[in-house]
């Protein structure tokens, strides 16, 4: 074990002249390290933080008040695969997407060559039939003539009566045949009629006054009112929808479907067009539930014909409840309960100005659904940040998320 004097000469510094002495570089390394991670920390405070918006709603002032807001689709109720009735082979096509058609427009036409030979096969016959008629005819006018020789010859006694018997029989024969010859005339006519219907139905007509917004089918292309199972053969030539027919159908959950009632106003604003705000009334209420999704069906009548509104858009309908004389106008301001921050029984929201979010201390109110009342700290219109992240803070950058 070495001794206390050796211990003390390994910590002496040796002075002399010409001995360079090792300097110390940690702590530069580890004031360029401080310097780094702050820069680190720096620039992730500056970068932008992605988040989702929502625009906060003032209650209703005039005569309703919402009760129940519910998302849904636009929905045609008249709408229609457009097909032939007869397979064949296509051989014009005159619709586009977005064309506007009235019922009985020729839409397609399919080749006619099979169905003209039917015709012109049932023509022939019918020509047939009435020669044979004529014929027919003709002959029975002589028989005619003969019994009626006949029988002046009987009564004179100057031929056998085997001979009237067989006059007789003759032109019962004849009147006969002629009727038969009539039916097969009378079933030549159908038959043909029915040969110009296969014409007919080569040629596809609108059976509605509306819209094409899907064509199916190209010259050359088979086409079927049934489906061969193989895929080769088009079912259609497009999709007409009937644009007045339009409504919403929004999907309800069963615990609040008990707030609506038929004929119930409502105002359905699109995805679209958030700031246009169509007003309508409850058709019915579909009496059966989803239990896939514990929702009812609901279907919505829209007051507006507005070409804006087409078939599967995105809707927002909020089911408003008439208030009676005297009860108090709404106050306050909804907004969805995402958005609501609330720490220590303090609540707040993030409202987003230039690019920057803003805490706003708020008074919450009552729940309903997805939404929350705000009584106090907000005016309505604002936009409000929704799913605040726990990073985020007072005048943090933002950018929205987009849809």
């Amino acid at each position: 074990m070495a001794s206390s004097a050796e211990l003390l000469k390994e910590l002496r510094i040796d002075r002399r002249p010409g001995v360079k002495q090792k300097k110390r570089r940690w702590p530069i390394f580890l004031g360029i390290a401080v310097v780094l991670v702050g820069a680190v920390i720096a620039m992730g405070r500056m970068r932008p933080v992605e988040v989702e918006t929502a625009v906060a709603r003032a209650a209703a002032e005039g005569g309703h008040d919402s009760v129940l807001d519910a998302s849904g689709f636009v929905t045609a109720r008249r709408i229609a695969t457009v097909s032939s009735k007869v397979t064949g082979k296509v051989r014009e096509v005159m619709i586009e997407e977005g064309q506007r058609v009235t019922e009985g427009e020729v839409l397609a036409t399919l080749d006619p060559a099979d169905a003209g030979a039917q015709r012109e096969l049932a023509q022939s016959q019918l020509a047939g039939a009435q020669s044979n008629l004529a014929e027919a005819q003709a002959q029975l006018v002589l028989a005619e003539r003969t019994l009626t020789r006949q029988r002046e010859l009987a009564a004179k006694k100057l031929i056998a009566a085997a001979s009237l018997d067989a006059a007789i029989a003759d032109r019962d024969s004849r009147a006969a045949r002629l009727t038969s010859l009539k039916r097969a005339v009378t079933i030549s006519k159908d038959q043909l009629s029915i040969a110009g219907l296969g014409v007919e139905n080569t040629v596809i007509r609108a059976p509605f006054t509306g819209v094409i917004v899907t064509k199916a089918a190209q010259p050359g292309e088979m086409i079927s009112p049934i489906s061969g199972g193989g895929g080769s053969i088009r079912t259609g030539i497009g999709t007409l929808v009937d644009m007045d027919s339009l409504e919403v159908q929004v999907d309800v959950n069963e615990a609040y479907i008990g707030r609506v009632q038929p004929k119930m106003p409502v105002e359905a604003v699109l995805n679209a067009y958030p700031e246009w705000k169509i007003p309508g009334a409850v058709i019915a209420i579909i009496p059966t539930a989803d239990r896939s999704k514990a929702t009812v069906k609901v279907r919505v009548a829209l007051d507006s014909k507005d070409a804006r509104i087409v078939p599967d858009m995105g809707v927002r309908v909020s089911f408003l409840e008439t208030r009676t004389a005297g009860a108090p106008k709404p106050t306050g301001v909804w907004v969805p309960t995402r958005a609501v921050v609330t720490k220590d029984k303090a609540s707040a929201v993030f409202v987003v100005e230039d690019g920057k979010v803003r805490r706003v201390a708020i008074t919450a109110g009552d729940v309903r659904d997805a939404d929350q009342r705000v009584t106090a700290g907000l005016k309505g219109g604002e936009t409000v940040v929704l799913s605040p992240p726990d990073g985020l803070r007072d005048g943090a950058r933002i950018t929205v998320k987009k849809a």
